[in-house]
C-alpha cells in the first residue's frame, strides 16, 4: 500500500448474524464425555452450555454426529438420518437444539456430502449389481483398457486419494473400480445423477425442517468431477498423482450450488448459514460462490493461508512461515472478496495444528500473549469467525512420539505409504508430530481433575500435556487469562460494526514480523497491529505516523508501556484519525 486514503468506503450490505457473529466448532469425540465411556458425546456437550453461553459466541459447529463406522472419525456417514450411537440419540440431537436456541445460539450441521461411508445403504445397493437401481449413485469406471482389473496400474486414472493411497479401489463382484478422494471406505457420490441430488436435498430439508439453522459443508468444492476423468501431472518418484486440479472446481460445481440453493434455501429464512468449505479454491472462484445467495455459499473455508507454512504438495511437511507472505497472502482474500462474498477467519480445527503451537510459541514465557496475538491480527479482519474448541484457553498440541500415539487415518495412512517406500518412519514421525492431524484431537481441558476434566475414566485419546493453567476452571478465575481475552474479542466483533463492515486495508510494514492493517467505514479507522515474533524491535516506520501519543487500545495483547517499540507478541487494536494517515 503505498498512500491511506482519507476518503474511506462507506459500506452497505445486508447485515446478516455472522458478519459480526463467532461460530465455535465443537469435535465431539473430545468435547466432553457425558455417560463416562472415555468418548464425548451429546450428553457432554449439553453438560458444557453454560460455558459457550457465557463465551458469547453466536453459532455452534457441530462435527459430524451421524451414523457412522468411524473410519474418518464421522466423516464416513453410513446413515444421515441417525445419530451415531456412541455420540447418543436423536433426543439427545433434539435437546440440544432446544437448549441452544434457548440461550441465543445457533447449531450448524456438519454436511458431508462429496462422498458417504462404504457401509451406507446406498453404497451396499451400488455394490449389489451392474444392474441395481443405486449403480450410478457413485462412481464406478472399468479398468484401464489392455489391463487387469485389480493389478497394480489398471486402475481408470493415475489419481491419488488425499489419503496417501490410490482414489480407486477394485470391486472383485461387479468388476469395477469405485471413486474414492478419501479413505476407500468413502467412495464418492455421482452428483451427476439427479436422484443422488435429490436425496441430498430432501435429506437436508430433512434436518432443516428439525430446527438446524445451517450447514458446514465439507470438501463440497469436490462434487463436480470431469466426465472423461483424465490423467493429472505425475511427480517424479511418485506413485499417484494429485487430482486437485481437476476436482477442484469441477464444470458443474456451480450449477449444483444453485441447484441446492433452489431446492432446499430459496423459501427459508435467509439467516439459515451455508459455510462451504473449498480447498484450493482461489479468490476469483469463491467470489463465484458467494457473492450472492442463489450462487449457494455464504462464505468459504479456504486454505491457502494454511499451506503457506506446509510444502508444496504435502501438508503434512512443514516449512518456516514467512510473515510477509502472510501479509500478502491475506490482503488478497480481504480486497477480492470486500463487497463481493465473505470470508471464514480461522487458525485451527479439527484438520489443523493447535493455534498457538503452529503461529505462537508455546513456551511458557510466550505462551499467553501470541495465543492472544494472533487471533487479534486474524479476527479483526473482515469475515466470520470460526474458532475451535480449546482456542480459547489457548490448548497446545499432542504429544506424539511414536506410531501407536496417531489415530487418524491420513497420519496412519501416510506412515504406512513411508514404510512401504522403504524409508525410516523416524524422521517422518516428528514431523508429523507438528503437522498432523490428531494435533487438534486431544480432549478438551476443563480443569485440573483427573483427565482434564473431560472424563471419569480414560479417554479415547491421550490429554495433551499441560500445566494446570491451561484450563478453563483455572482461567476463569484470571480475568487477564486466554479465556476472558476470547471473551472481550467476540464481543467486540459483535459491538463494533466496522469490524464487520470497514474496508479492510493492508499496510505494508517490510519484511517485518508484523502484521498491520486497517479497517475503515465511515469516519472510523481502526488500526489493528500485530508483532508474530517472540523477538522485540522498534515500530515498523509505516506505523509510527498512525499513532499518536499514548493511544487506548480497544484490545491487546500484553500492556503497552512504550509505543516506539513492539514487544515480543504485542498486539493490539485502536482507533486513529484517519485524517492523521501518511505515506507508507
Amino acid at each position: 500500500m503505498s498512500k491511506i486514503d482519507s476518503n474511506p468506503i462507506q459500506i452497505s450490505m445486508n447485515k446478516k448474524w455472522w458478519h459480526s457473529g463467532t461460530i465455535y466448532q465443537v469435535y465431539p469425540h473430545s468435547f466432553a464425555d457425558g455417560n463416562d465411556d472415555g468418548l464425548g458425546d451429546l450428553k457432554g456437550i449439553l453438560s458444557r452450555l453454560d460455558h459457550l453461553e457465557w463465551l458469547g459466541i453466536d453459532a455452534v459447529w457441530i462435527s459430524p454426529v451421524y451414523a457412522s463406522p468411524q473410519k474418518d472419525n464421522g466423516y464416513d456417514v453410513s446413515d444421515y438420518r441417525k445419530i451415531e450411537p456412541k455420540f447418543g440419540t436423536m433426543a439427545d440431537l433434539d435437546q440440544l437444539i432446544q437448549e441452544l436456541h434457548s440461550r441465543g445460539i445457533r447449531l450448524i450441521m456438519d454436511l458431508v456430502v462429496n462422498h458417504t461411508s462404504s457401509e451406507h445403504i446406498w453404497f451396499k445397493e451400488s455394490c449389489s449389481s451392474k444392474d441395481s437401481p443405486y449403480r450410478d449413485w457413485y462412481i464406478w469406471r472399468d479398468a484401464k483398457p489392455g489391463t487387469v482389473g485389480g493389478e497394480p496400474g489398471s486402475e481408470p486414472n493415475n489419481w491419488g486419494s488425499y489419503f496417501s493411497e490410490a482414489a480407486w479401489t477394485w470391486h472383485p463382484p461387479t468388476q469395477q473400480y469405485y471413486l474414492h478422494l478419501y479413505a476407500k471406505e468413502q467412495p464418492d457420490l455421482n452428483w451427476e445423477h439427479p436422484p443422488t441430488r435429490s436425496a441430498i436435498y430432501e435429506m437436508m430439508n430433512w434436518w432443516l425442517d428439525k430446527g438446524v439453522d445451517g450447514f458446514r459443508m465439507d470438501v463440497i468444492n469436490l462434487i463436480s468431477k470431469p466426465k472423461n476423468f483424465i490423467e493429472a501431472p505425475l511427480p517424479v518418484g511418485s506413485l499417484f498423482a494429485d487430482p486437485s486440479p481437476i476436482v477442484r472446481y469441477g464444470p458443474r460445481l456451480r450449477e449444483y450450488l444453485a441447484e441446492m440453493h433452489l431446492e432446499v434455501f430459496q423459501s427459508r429464512s435467509p439467516e439459515i448459514i451455508r459455510i462451504g468449505e473449498t480447498p484450493g479454491l482461489t479468490v476469483e472462484q469463491a467470489r463465484e460462490l458467494t457473492h450472492d445467495r442463489e450462487c449457494g455459499l455464504d462464505m468459504v473455508f479456504q486454505f491457502e493461508h494454511m499451506d503457506l507454512d506446509r510444502a508444496p504438495g504435502d501438508r503434512l511437511a512443514p516449512i518456516a512461515l514467512s510473515i510477509p507472505l502472510l501479509r500478502e497472502n491475506l490482503a488478497s482474500w480481504q480486497s477480492g472478496l470486500f463487497q463481493n462474498g465473505w470470508n471464514s477467519l480461522y487458525g485451527n480445527n479439527h484438520d489443523q495444528p493447535r493455534l498457538v503451537s503452529r503461529f505462537g510459541d508455546a513456551r511458557s514465557e510466550h505462551w499467553a500473549a501470541s495465543a492472544k496475538a494472533v487471533p487479534i491480527a486474524l479476527y479483526l479482519l473482515q469475515g466470520t469467525v470460526s474458532m475451535y474448541q480449546g482456542e480459547e484457553i489457548g490448548m497446545i498440541g499432542a504429544t506424539l512420539k511414536t506410531e501407536e500415539d496417531f489415530l487418524d487415518i491420513r497420519s496412519v495412512n501416510y506412515l504406512r505409504a513411508v514404510k512401504d517406500s522403504g524409508l525410516a518412519s523416524g524422521p517422518v514421525i516428528e514431523v508429523l508430530s507438528k503437522t498432523a492431524r490428531d494435533n487438534a484431537r486431544t480432549p478438551m481441558q476443563w480443569s485440573s481433575a483427573e483427565n482434564a476434566g473431560f472424563s471419569r475414566v480414560k479417554p479415547w485419546m491421550p490429554v495433551a500435556e499441560h500445566g494446570p493453567e491451561i484450563t478453563v476452571s483455572n482461567q476463569l478465575e484470571n480475568e487477564d487469562s486466554i479465556l476472558h481475552f476470547y471473551r472481550k474479542l467476540i464481543r467486540l466483533r459483535r459491538e463494533h460494526p466496522v469490524i464487520a463492515s470497514g474496508e479492510p486495508v493492508m499496510i505494508d510494514t517490510g519484511d517485518t514480523q508484523t502484521m498491520a492493517y486497517l479497517r475503515r467505514s465511515g469516519s472510523q479507522t481502526l488500526l489493528v497491529v500485530a508483532n508474530l515474533s517472540s523477538s522485540r524491535y522498534r515500530m515498523p516506520e509505516s506505523l509510527v505516523p498512525l499513532i499518536h501519543g499514548k493511544p487506548e487500545p480497544i484490545i491487546q495483547s500484553i500492556e503497552i508501556d512504550n509505543w516506539d517499540f513492539l514487544e515480543s507478541w504485542q498486539a493490539f487494536a485502536i482507533y486513529i484519525d484517519h485524517e492523521s494517515g501518511g505515506e507508507n
